[in-house]
């Protein structure tokens, strides 16, 4: 079967998306007066807004298109580590958001410094910025992969209407105008996910009575065997405790998350935000999940729909662009292309905030407000150009593989920075150096087990995060001295 045309109207719904984009950065772009405005928003922004973006952020176009690629083929196993993030909230309630918010800060890693040393602030934020270049560069080479055999867009294209146009709005629009665009790009996903599933069921026979019955008799939900412990497979427990700690580093150690709890005006708000993104992390993936058993339901009653050797990790965008009416299947392949920029223009704002605060405010003379502002404009285009030059090189040579060593190893830096932050607000003895010693142990211990085991990678971040805690506070004594008695150490206790 070939694919049907775009067309002229399915373009017209994607361009008219991409031109909203724009004109919310543009609108917010005469708020951002100070570093203040650009990095916290001034504390202007409501709950819920901030809740929305939090799940468009966590949300990357990979994740859409991916999670019913995996439910297609294999199973529903996936949807327990959704749900783990929901389920460390309380911790997230009661520790974290007083504490991030008494600080007053713009960088989480600024709080590093201040617990331990200049050090501890330096590799977590490098680390982090090092890591979300990459991520902007994968995650606009892995959307326009996806969908170059379904639009007739060159893939360089692509990669300029995402990264390009993520650039602008965000050097324009500041945190504002990210959040305010991940709210229209989130619904946008919550919505296209409704409307992917109402229309699948429509297209079976038998509806989703017939789609959960061909689901339950392919033992494609929760297979019994997936339920045991496993040192090198994703089963259930695996994935359990590997989105358990993902879920920590996320919420307690990641500039991205973080920086949300600053841009409300009250404690008040920035729960309502996280309790707003909950609601959406419990119901959204499942009608993701859902998008796949009834894709898979609909490829087996027409089997001859699907292409003799088609990749099914384009399920998705395949039946979009071939069976869904002009229109709507422009309004989600714009719904594709908002996940990936929600996630990469809040990249680049946290890359921004990091090296201003971090590196350029830290060093050398005192920096004024404008200063700042102008710096961190300018490295969020210095950000967004080398993610979109990196994703053009990937597309160009073809070089997916390069990826996987990056995120792997770059990826292996969240357990030992979850790790700090654990150590420096709960372990009361831990000093700077026994901090330094944790990290030191923990990447050699994540590095050693990567090349020497096949332990399944969900143990990664478990190991990092477990090895600063562990060896920071048994080291605390060997290191103890003046400095350290004397350090400024804020509990959120």
């Amino acid at each position: 079967m070939e694919i049907q045309a775009f067309g002229a109207l399915n373009y017209t719904v994607l361009l008219a998306y991409l031109a909203v984009i724009m004109l919310v950065g543009v609108y917010f772009s005469k708020r951002q007066k100070t570093a203040d405005d650009y990095f916290k928003a001034g504390g202007r922004i409501p709950g819920w807004a901030a809740g929305i973006s939090v799940f468009a952020t966590t949300l990357s176009s990979i994740t859409f298109m991916s999670i019913p690629a995996k439910a297609f083929t294999d199973d529903w196993t996936f949807l327990f580590g959704q749900y783990i993030s929901i389920l460390i909230l309380p911790f997230v309630f009661v520790y974290y958001i007083p504490f991030f918010r008494k600080l007053n800060i713009t960088s989480a890693y600024e709080y590093l410094e201040q617990r331990f040393d200049i050090r501890m602030r330096l590799f977590a934020s490098l680390s982090f910025i090092l890591f979300h270049v990459g991520r902007i560069a994968i995650i606009t080479y892995l959307t326009a992969l996806a969908l170059m055999p379904f639009i007739n867009i060159n893939p360089l294209t692509i990669v300029f209407l995402i990264g390009v146009l993520c650039i602008v709005y965000t050097f324009l629009g500041g945190i504002e105008g990210v959040i305010w665009t991940d709210v229209i790009q989130g619904i946008m996903l919550s919505v296209a996910a409704v409307v992917i599933f109402i229309i699948i069921c429509l297209n079976v026979d038998g509806g989703i009575t017939e789609i959960v019955r061909m689901s339950s008799d392919a033992d494609k939900f929760f297979p019994a065997e997936k339920m045991k412990w496993s040192w090198t497979e994703s089963t259930v427990p695996v994935l359990m405790i590997g989105f358990l700690f993902a879920g920590l580093q996320q919420f307690t150690a990641s500039q991205d998350v973080v920086q949300r709890y600053i841009v409300t005006e009250s404690l008040a708000e920035t729960k309502k935000a996280l309790i707003t993104n909950a609601k959406l992390v419990a119901c959204v993936p499942a009608f993701f999940f859902a998008i796949g058993a009834g894709l898979y339901a609909y490829y087996t009653q027409n089997p001859q729909l699907l292409p003799e050797g088609f990749n099914t990790g384009g399920i998705l965008p395949f039946f979009v662009i071939s069976e869904m009416p002009a229109g709507v299947a422009g309004l989600i392949i714009a719904a594709i292309f908002a996940a990936s920029q929600s996630s990469i223009s809040s990249s680049l704002n946290s890359i921004s905030a990091c090296f201003t605060t971090d590196v350029y405010a830290r060093f050398g003379k005192e920096k004024s407000s404008i200063e700042k502002l102008k710096i961190g404009r300018a490295v969020t285009v210095v950000a967004g150009i080398l993610g979109v030059i990196s994703s053009t090189y990937l597309i160009l040579s073809n070089e997916s593989e390069l990826w996987d060593a990056f995120n792997s190893l770059l990826g292996l830096m969240g357990g030992p920075m979850t790790g700090l932050f654990m150590l420096g607000v709960f372990v009361h003895r831990a000093n700077a150096n026994s901090a330094m010693l944790g990290v030191i142990c923990s990447v050699i211990a994540i590095l050693w087990v990567r090349a020497s085991t096949d332990l399944n990678f969900f143990f990664y971040g478990v190991i990092g995060t477990l090895m600063v805690v562990i060896v920071g506070y048994l080291s605390a004594p060997l290191f103890k001295n003046k400095t350290d008695e004397n350090k400024a150490e804020p509990q959120p206790l």
